[in-house]
């Protein structure tokens, strides 16, 4: 995995690389860099898997940095790191599909957690096929318009990041209205269907004999196996285990 750091302040920076060089020696940080201008630069030159960037740097700041790298077409992966628990910029992240936002300063335990969910991503972006080959608008074909854009963030976008008011915020509405909306249209509220949606692909990915199983919980959405476990049984009435054993068993 090769990761290029963009952190302007120098102690933060080498703390970011030092964090990662403890993890595994298949992550490799290619380049750093102390602005975002620098950093564009190196991401364009060096295509890396993943960019750990602050947000507050000079020149160019994290939110237009991600933004210009989307811009061209590269699908790197971008974990941004802020000194602030910022609501309104953690839902301009939500939009640009950030892989993590964390807070400062960083734990080796945050660390190795974002790089397991990025190695999912990543795993699932260039190893497993569609889990579900039909689209959620056709199952939901007279639904609202901007349901039909949230079901299609949701398709697209599962594996990562996704909520309720950062959806509102990309659609330009409120996100009370949305929620009604989408209860209207689909049926459910949001988070139910988010959660049942993110568990019916991990039983596709599960049937799968090429998966990591121990994966699957980050290549769906959740950061937390014990939580992904528990909602695993709140859909299926059975632990990820014990459905486990029974498709080895069949």
């Amino acid at each position: 995995m090769k990761i290029i750091v963009v952190e302007n302040e120098q102690r933060a920076r080498e703390g970011i690389i030092r964090l990662i060089g403890m993890l595994s020696e298949e992550y490799e940080v290619v380049a750093r860099a102390s602005n975002g201008e620098t950093g564009l630069e190196l991401i364009v030159q060096l295509e890396p898997d993943v960019v750990f960037t602050d947000i507050k740097m000079p020149y160019m700041n994290g939110v237009e940095l991600i933004r210009a790298v989307r811009a061209r077409g590269f699908r790197t992966e971008f974990v941004v790191v802020s000194a602030y628990a910022d609501f309104k910029m953690a839902q301009q992240c939500i939009s640009l599909d950030v892989a993590d936002y964390l807070l400062k300063p960083l734990t080796r335990s945050d660390m190795e957690t974002a790089l397991s969910r990025i190695q999912a991503r990543l795993d699932g972006r260039r190893v497993y096929p569609a889990a579900e080959p039909d689209s959620l608008r056709k199952q939901y074909p007279d639904a609202h318009p901007l349901v039909l854009r949230a079901l299609d963030a949701i398709q697209s976008g599962y594996g990562g990041k996704i909520s309720q008011k950062g959806l509102a915020q990309q659609l330009g509405i409120s996100p009370e209205y949305f929620s009604y909306l989408f209860s209207i249209h689909v049926g459910e509220p949001f988070s139910y269907f988010l959660r049942r949606y993110r568990i019916r692909q991990a039983l596709l990915l599960y049937r799968r004999k090429d998966v990591d199983r121990k994966s699957v919980p980050y290549a769906v959405g959740f950061s937390d196996p014990k939580y992904f476990n528990r909602v695993f049984r709140e859909f299926t009435g059975k632990t990820p285990s014990e459905y486990l054993r029974e498709q080895d068993k069949s």
